[in-house]
């Protein structure tokens, strides 16, 4: 047996080796929901988003250019595909505060959800895009409860991603909690009145395509009985609220 000097057949080897590992490696071809999990863990309480945190925090835009490695081929089920988009509007809306674009004027709400472009399965899209192009036409009005504008009257964001496998329960617990908030929804079945978000004046018909009535799809998730059944009677008079586009920052409480 010969001795081999470094740099020669061994050292070779040695690369062949590395590059061999490398091209062998798994390549990621799904968004990692656990990394987004653990960064909504740390700077998310309670739908108050840290955003000076996630500022300093590498993870929001690993998982946005993630966004854009994912091939369209790589979502092959419904679910899979609603909860790519709902977690990817969640993502885009928080880098597009970090990047000082906001929705709590007239003009900032025109750049903050149609000109505000990113990368997603390989085109540019924007919220609206995702919102009105994607996850609409999939005919699941929950979603209305699970992608959050970065303002006070949206939706509490969720402290984790929203997954394939859980996302019936998820969106379920969505619609819930929203419906039950009373800083955004208020039931008086004694008076028979309702103050509710304007996201159900906005997007009525997909509330009225899911349960033949705005007032039957609220009564779905309304956990008070009695203002269930009124809803369910359609006996309730409905009257939507101004909507809050301060930022849903930890410190706008």
């Amino acid at each position: 047996m010969t001795s081999e000097l470094p740099g020669t057949n061994a050292g070779r080897r040695i690369a062949l080796a590395a590059v061999a590992c490398l091209a062998t490696a798994p390549v990621l071809a799904k968004p990692d929901y656990s990394m987004l999990d653990d960064l909504l863990l740390s700077h998310v309480d309670n739908g108050f988003v840290d955003y000076d945190g996630i500022a300093l925090d590498p993870r929001l835009d690993d998982f946005i250019d993630q966004l854009a490695a994912t091939a369209p081929e790589d979502l092959s089920t419904p679910a899979e595909q609603k909860a790519f988009y709902i977690n990817a509007y969640n993502a885009i809306a928080i880098r597009g505060i970090l990047d000082g674009q906001s929705p709590d004027s007239l003009f900032g709400r025109s750049r903050f959800f149609k000109r505000m472009r990113f990368d997603v399965l390989g085109e540019s899209l924007s919220l609206e895009d995702i919102e009105h192009g994607r996850l609409r036409p999939m005919g699941d009005a929950r979603i209305h409860f699970a992608i959050v504008c970065a303002s006070l009257s949206c939706p509490r964001l969720a402290s984790r991603a929203y997954r394939p496998a859980t996302l019936d329960a998820q969106l379920d617990t969505a619609a819930e909690e929203f419906l039950n908030d009373p800083t955004r929804n208020v039931f008086d079945s004694n008076r028979r009145v309702a103050y509710v978000s304007q996201i159900f004046d906005w997007f009525e018909e997909d509330f009225v395509a899911n349960a033949g009535s705005l007032q039957n799809y609220m009564a779905r998730f309304v956990t008070d009985q009695a203002s269930a059944r009124v809803l369910r009677g359609e006996n309730f008079e409905v009257n939507f609220r101004e909507y809050d586009w301060g930022l849903n920052g930890r410190w706008s409480r």
